[in-house]
């Protein structure tokens, strides 16, 4: 006879960290006027679980020139959000507004690939 083990019986299932209506609309806000620069191309949302990635892409088929991403900070009590480019951390914050301030930045350059 069979036997079925279920190996995720004995773990607490986590809240799955996505982007809610209005984050999405300041990620796409920020997005489109880099659009209407020239600036950006491309963009993609991952839902991984524990963490949700806005990337963003000068050309399709490129790594991410950035990565705004959204998680629980220390012990799941709240979330944060930090602003990736390349393996750099730009910023890390408990506001989307502030972690999005650093494209407001003139001297912001992104990572050549």
């Amino acid at each position: 006879m069979t036997a079925v083990y279920y190996l995720n019986k004995g773990k607490k299932t986590s809240h799955q960290i996505t982007f809610n209506k209005h984050e999405l609309g300041q990620l796409l806000s920020v997005y489109s006027q880099r659009v209407a620069k020239g600036e950006w191309r491309d963009y993609a949302i991952d839902m991984l679980g524990d963490c949700a990635i806005f990337s963003i892409f000068r050309h399709a088929h490129e790594t991410p020139l950035f990565a705004v991403v959204k998680s629980m900070g220390h012990k799941n009590r709240y979330e944060e959000y930090t602003v990736f480019n390349g393996h750099k951390k730009l910023k890390r914050t408990r506001n989307l507004s502030e972690a999005l301030d650093v494209f407001n930045n003139n001297i912001l350059h992104p990572v050549s690939h």
